[in-house]
């Protein structure tokens, strides 16, 4: 039997070293967390009914709006619960079977909304580009089918990630410098050379973010051209329009790039970008989208209304 072989010992369950090891930080992070968490939850669920209740804002925007914030809320659901009893319990350790599911949920629902996001902007280009078409492009069965398209896609590129991890084996250490399962650490913990694994991650997800980045703010830019050589007055009302959108598409994109692309892993800033991710991004999508949109702050009021309507009756 040799060395190797005789002090192999499996992991069954990887250990979070969190964010921070002092406990009154940790109990400030709960406390953080726990707030946040509760208001991505209505603020999302908030612009999600809003968009599937009021009939006035059944249009395709809407409907790839509602889409994104529901997405945004799960991705929010599966890492900070988690994160949140961690916190409260101590027990920060999670299984391997559990860091996988992790991390490919996490993949799918980040691939479906890049896609969804690249439809928003095609939206904006349909609606600006081309008015007298736009209910004939972006369709009903357009917009079912760019949102099983999203799923579809989110799920290959999550498949062919792990396709090529499900079967490493662990040996030790089992401790991950974060508070989920991200899967760079996740590759660098297996008892083998993992060079190759490394470069497909940055390849599969760095690239794609950052292709997709550039993409759409090109897109953004010709849709802003194309509205200036149309009517000069119109480009401040679509800049004004686009703004939030490019702002949404800088607060998704600018974390994956820094964390997948960047050459010089800082654990400080990476654990900052996962926040950002997962607790300040959440928040701030649904409130830049209904703060600048007229049409999404009567249709909450008109919601609000009904809803007092009916506690009247009742």
């Amino acid at each position: 039997m040799s060395v190797y072989e005789a002090n192999y010992s499996e992991v069954s369950e990887f250990v979070f070293l969190g964010l921070s090891t002092s406990r009154p930080m940790q109990h400030f992070l709960l406390a953080f967390s726990t707030v946040f968490y509760v208001t991505i939850v209505l603020e999302n669920l908030l612009v999600v009914f809003t968009g599937t209740f009021d009939s006035q804002l059944h249009s395709p925007m809407y409907f790839l709006l509602a889409n994104v914030s529901f997405i945004d809320l799960c991705l929010s659901t599966l890492l900070v619960p988690k994160m949140i009893c961690d916190l409260y319990s101590g027990q920060n350790t999670i299984s391997v079977q559990g860091c996988v599911i992790q991390i490919f949920v996490l993949h799918v629902l980040g691939g479906s909304e890049m896609v969804l996001l690249i439809a928003m902007a095609l939206d904006h280009y349909v609606a600006i580009g081309k008015p007298l078409h736009y209910l004939t492009i972006m369709s009903p069965h357009m917009c079912i089918s760019i949102l099983v398209g999203s799923l579809v896609i989110g799920l290959i590129h999550s498949v062919v990630q792990l396709a090529f991890i499900v079967n490493l084996d662990f040996c030790g250490p089992n401790a991950i410098d974060s508070f989920y399962c991200d899967l760079s650490r996740f590759i660098k913990l297996a008892c083998t050379n993992t060079y190759k694994l490394e470069f497909m991650v940055t390849a599969n997800s760095g690239f794609i973010s950052m292709g997709t980045f550039f993409l759409l703010v090109f897109s953004y830019i010709f849709i802003l051209v194309t509205v200036w050589k149309h009517s000069s007055g119109g480009l401040s009302k679509a800049l004004s329009t686009l703004s939030a959108h490019i702002t949404v598409v800088v607060l998704f994109f600018g974390p994956c790039i820094f964390i997948y692309v960047w050459p010089f892993p800082m654990v400080p800033v990476d654990k900052f970008l996962a926040i950002l991710d997962s607790l300040i991004t959440p928040i701030l999508n649904p409130a830049i989208y209904t703060l600048r949109n007229k049409d999404m702050r009567m249709a909450m009021k008109r919601l609000r209304s009904q809803f007092l309507s009916l506690r009247k009756i009742f």
